[in-house]
């Protein structure tokens, strides 16, 4: 297969998110795309998985032009595109989500189905169990599934956008297998992240995007810095560790037990003002389920949390939100933005002392302010889901109110580039020098190792180990999360 997108030009607004996009990929390739936030890359794929119409240009497979008005189109031309977060319908089966979209009759042979799922899945090294439902899989799981569909509805060119965020270093490397033995199958792979070390591992080549162009190309091995340079227009400056500014408790947590783990229970732990506390584990481990206690958002099966010597009512977010918590979920359209409202919207929603009538001045007022002090590459008028990943983010943080004593956040840096993230966590440190608390879970280990003093360890419900992180290591991280206790990780680490 050979695959051309010529001069392919896509505007949101006065947001140029493609102007001229000219790109060939041969059979057998794997193709890395990189480009900070906002440089255009998703809009790109989108356009050519049939998920967008480009205002102009033409993608030709195998010399012929093709119109892709949607996904089906794209998948009937051999292009397949896994997002990053899988579009899996949770409350549907396994087997249900790989027949999804199948045409030609009214009613589905779901024997041959079950077939064909074993089959596909035998053959990549996959493992469904096809009456299960969709929702008890993990992130990586659902990906693997939807590889699986996309191939087996004839898929010869596989886009994978942020494929890494979220899944552990075994599905990683088990995805990174499966697609150098696609490739060797004749496919095109296109890799799209923000990880310069995945695509050195993984891709033959890669093109750099910026500001809605391609401004290089480069056939791999090359110098990272360069990469770096082509990204930015100027090498990236990214720090070292950064000290503690520790002071005096601030949250308490008090013999506490997670929903839905049973009788397990975390150890008591207490945060300091402007202390950053890191969450680590395999996914399901109990990260996200204490996130959601800390916040209000459920109701611990036993304990308590005290934040400034002041008892937390379980379940009652507005009156953790009033004693000044502040969560930043990873789902930033699902649970953090509103889908269809634009940035104006969003910061009349979020205004300070509203009044009873609307004050659109104000608000638009407010979104020009947020829109130059955090950089967001969008309008007043621009709607949540036309920003890139890496610009809603900004967003989320410019609408936090000024005073906030405990911030959680769930992958903050998520899908961003180097820049983005640097500059994220410089505003959330500014924030901790002001006394606030944070506590946030990534699966990313260097980030956790340099942003922590200190790092949790989940393992089924609990908190199996808390290192400080000056003195930790990734070995020891993951030894851990692999459920060996904290002695025996610190002598499987030396």
């Amino acid at each position: 297969m050979s695959l051309e997108l010529r001069d392919i030009h896509k505007h949101f607004g006065a947001v140029r998110a493609n102007d001229g996009i000219s790109l060939s990929l041969a059979d057998g390739e794997l193709h890395g795309l990189l480009g900070e936030n906002g440089a255009g890359k998703s809009t790109l794929m989108r356009v050519l998985s049939g998920f967008l119409s480009p205002d102009s240009g033409e993608v030709l497979v195998d010399g012929d032009v093709v119109g892709l008005r949607s996904p089906a189109d794209a998948l009937d031309a051999g292009i397949g595109m896994l997002h990053q977060d899988p579009l899996v319908l949770l409350p549907f089966s396994v087997l249900d989500n790989f027949l999804m979209g199948l045409g030609g009759s009214l009613r589905l042979n779901r024997r041959a189905g079950r077939k064909a799922l074993a089959e596909a899945s035998e053959r990549y090294g996959f493992h469904f169990d096809p009456d299960a439902e969709a929702q008890s899989l993990t992130v990586g799981e659902r990906q693997q599934l939807e590889i699986v569909r996309l191939l087996w509805r004839g898929a010869r060119t596989l886009i994978l956008d942020e494929p890494t965020t979220g899944i552990s270093e075994s599905q990683r490397q088990r995805l990174f297998e499966v697609l150098r033995s696609l490739a060797g199958e004749g496919m095109i792979v296109i890799f799209v992240s923000h990880k310069l070390e995945e695509i050195e591992d993984l891709c033959h080549s890669v093109t750099v995007m910026r500001s809605g162009q391609v401004v290089g190309g480069a056939t791999l091995p090359t110098p990272r810095q360069e990469l770096i340079e082509m990204i930015f227009g100027v090498a990236a400056d990214v720090g070292g560790r950064v000290p503690t500014l520790a002071a005096g408790p601030s949250l308490s947590v008090s013999d506490l037990s997670l929903p839905g783990f049973g009788a397990a229970e975390v150890v008591n732990l207490e945060v300091a003002e402007g202390e950053v506390l890191g969450l680590a584990g395999l996914e399901g481990s109990g990260q996200r389920a204490f996130l959601d206690v800390c916040a209000g958002l459920t109701s611990p099966t036993n304990g308590r949390l005290e934040l400034g010597g002041k008892v937390l009512p379980a379940g009652r977010l507005r009156k953790f939100q009033r004693a000044g918590v502040h969560f930043l979920p990873a789902g930033r359209l699902e649970e953090g933005l509103v889908e269809g409202l634009t940035i104006t919207e969003h910061f009349e929603l979020v205004r300070p002392n509203p009044s009873k009538f609307i004050d659109w001045p104000a608000s638009e007022r407010l979104a020009g302010e947020g829109i130059d002090s955090f950089t967001i590459k969008g309008v007043p008028g621009s709607t949540a889901e036309s920003l890139s990943g890496g610009n809603q983010q900004r967003l989320l943080l410019a609408m936090m109110p000024e005073s906030i004593r405990l911030l959680l956040m769930e992958h903050p840096t998520r899908g961003l580039d180097i820049e983005s993230a640097e500059f994220v966590w410089q505003k959330l440190l500014a924030r901790r020098e002001q006394g606030t608390s944070i506590i946030f879970a990534s699966a990313d280990l260097e980030e956790l190792l340099r942003y922590c003093d200190r790092i949790a360890v989940f393992f089924n419900g609990e908190i199996i180990g808390l290192v400080d992180a000056a003195g930790s290591d990734q070995t020891e991280l993951g030894l851990l999360m692999g459920g060996v206790a904290a002695g025996e990780a610190m002598e499987g680490a030396s």
